[in-house]
């Protein structure tokens, strides 16, 4: 959290630091609203410091001057894509008036909402997952949950098997390639990724899925890549081609399950041609970060357990 906490303007700070350490350990996320509560998710539950504390406009213009080390100009990509990362991966979204030119967001003015993602690194979250998505080399794995289920959480610790590999397991370890576009996976920091991804591991930060996957192929021969959230007809088209240079794909993907991906044009082609081996559904059902089932590329449950908290 102390990365988190040095960009917040002291008032806000001192509300938040006064909740113990057991409270403090799952906040997922602090959201700064103008003239509107302060407000900590926690679990998935939201609670307001200060019983509530009201935000003023002086104090979310502080966290902007913080955030940006009083030079907005030098967030001015991170302004059009709304949301800035911070020291240690965490990620800032941001809302306010949106300025577009021909068609295409320019850059946000006027900020009014701040979503602080805390992100937490949980080493070994995919360690129970390994079984079912290591046969001989890894598996085309899709990772499938709505959000705040434990996708990139997941996804990241992948990524550090993938690159570390396992002697105990026999498990070779991989070049991996990261296409990270809303730089959640690596958290990069000026290139720079903020979470232990391993040795082997080549970050394209803040590029466009499809057009990262291309470039990754073409310049950094990965065995693996990793890609967050997929979706559209162009991802499914760069998908088919890493397939058929031969390179493993780990990635995730919102939905609700499995059910819902055969709903989709673009998921559901690739599901019918059986491109991906292996699917793990998340859910926050009872709690967060618990997998549901781990489908193989029919869709036939292949866990024997369900239920199982990776984070």
């Amino acid at each position: 959290m102390q990365e988190v906490l040095n960009v917040l303007p002291d008032t806000l700070k001192e509300l938040v630091v006064q909740y113990p350490s057991k409270i403090l350990e799952k906040v997922e996320e602090i959201r700064v609203r103008i003239h509107r509560p302060l407000e900590m998710v926690v679990e998935g539950k939201p609670i307001y410091p200060g019983n509530p504390y009201i935000v003023s406009a002086n104090e979310a213009l502080e966290l902007v001057n913080k955030l940006s080390h009083y030079s907005l100009y030098a967030l001015e990509e991170e302004l059009k894509r709304g949301y800035i990362t911070i020291q240690g991966g965490h990620r800032v979204g941001l809302a306010g008036k949106v300025i577009t030119e021909k068609g295409h967001v320019k850059i946000i003015r006027d900020i009014s909402s701040f979503n602080i993602r805390i992100a937490r690194q949980k080493i070994g979250a995919a360690s129970l997952c390994v079984p079912y998505l290591y046969e001989n080399g890894w598996c085309n794995t899709v990772i499938i949950g709505p959000p705040q289920t434990g996708k990139t959480t997941l996804l990241r610790d992948l990524t550090r098997l993938i690159s570390s590999g396992s002697k105990e397991k026999a498990i070779p370890s991989c070049k991996v390639g990261v296409v990270d576009e809303r730089s959640e996976i690596a958290g990069c920091v000026k290139g720079v990724p903020q979470h232990e991804l391993g040795s082997r591991v080549d970050v394209l930060d803040a590029c466009p899925k499809a057009e990262g996957m291309m470039m990754m192929i073409r310049s950094m021969s990965p065995e693996v890549l990793i890609v967050d959230e997929i979706g559209g007809h162009e991802d499914s088209n760069a998908i088919h081609e890493a397939v058929n240079a031969g390179v493993k794909l780990i990635m995730t993907v919102h939905a609700s399950g499995w059910e819902e991906l055969l709903r989709r044009p673009a998921m559901k082609a690739l599901i019918e041609t059986e491109v991906f081996d292996r699917y793990i559904e998340l859910t926050r059902r009872d709690k967060p970060g618990v997998i549901k089932r781990i489908l193989d590329r029919k869709g036939r449950q292949i866990n024997a357990a369900q239920g199982v908290k990776i984070q």
